[in-house]
């Protein structure tokens, strides 16, 4: 079972009502359709480092494992791409984000989602976090728009954005 699906499956004790979107594989050749090898690593968050990307990204670490893919083609890097999944009212949404190898959000696509549809906004407005860096705010209502009937998903979402920035600050940034 791809990693998303499990993670999703273990997360509402296998209930089967969830909206997938995308595999793991899937979400990897959308991010890196150009890829010639995908590299993926996992690293360990030190107390330090969970401490640091809590306080950079205004949100909570929900794990101390966190997955990092990078795609190649060839010598060059074309990016880096993480699968955050969190609780979004009382069940999980996974989503992507992809960012470029200078740190700038260059993606957001959501892979899994098990609230009611009516609760996750259209993908357009994943989109307005395209171009987003850490040096940006993202903060909803103010830096992303708001979306009626939306409020946990949108709030959830700019914090896996932000922890996705904090992540490359923190484990890969020079």
């Amino acid at each position: 079972m791809h990693l998303v699906l499990l993670i999703l499956a273990l997360f509402v004790g296998g209930e089967a009502s969830a909206k997938v979107f995308y595999t793991q594989q899937e979400a990897m050749a959308l991010a890196f359709p150009d890829a010639d090898r995908i590299e993926s690593r996992t690293h360990i968050l030190s107390e330090s480092e969970v401490s640091i990307i809590q306080s950079i990204s205004r949100s909570q670490v929900s794990t101390r494992l966190v997955t990092i893919h990078k795609g190649w083609r060839g010598d060059d890097l074309l990016g880096y791409a993480h699968i955050d999944v969190h609780t979004v009212r009382t069940k999980p949404e996974g989503f992507m984000v992809v960012l470029r190898p200078d740190g700038v959000v260059r993606a957001v696509r959501v892979l899994a989602f098990h609230e009611p549809l009516e609760y996750m906004p259209a993908r357009r407005w994943y989109a307005r976090f395209i171009g987003k860096t850490r040096s940006d705010g993202i903060r909803v209502g103010r830096d992303v728009d708001a979306v009626t009937g939306a409020t946990l998903t949108t709030r959830a979402a700019a914090d896996g954005v932000r922890r996705m920035l904090a992540y490359y600050e923190v484990l890969l940034g020079d």
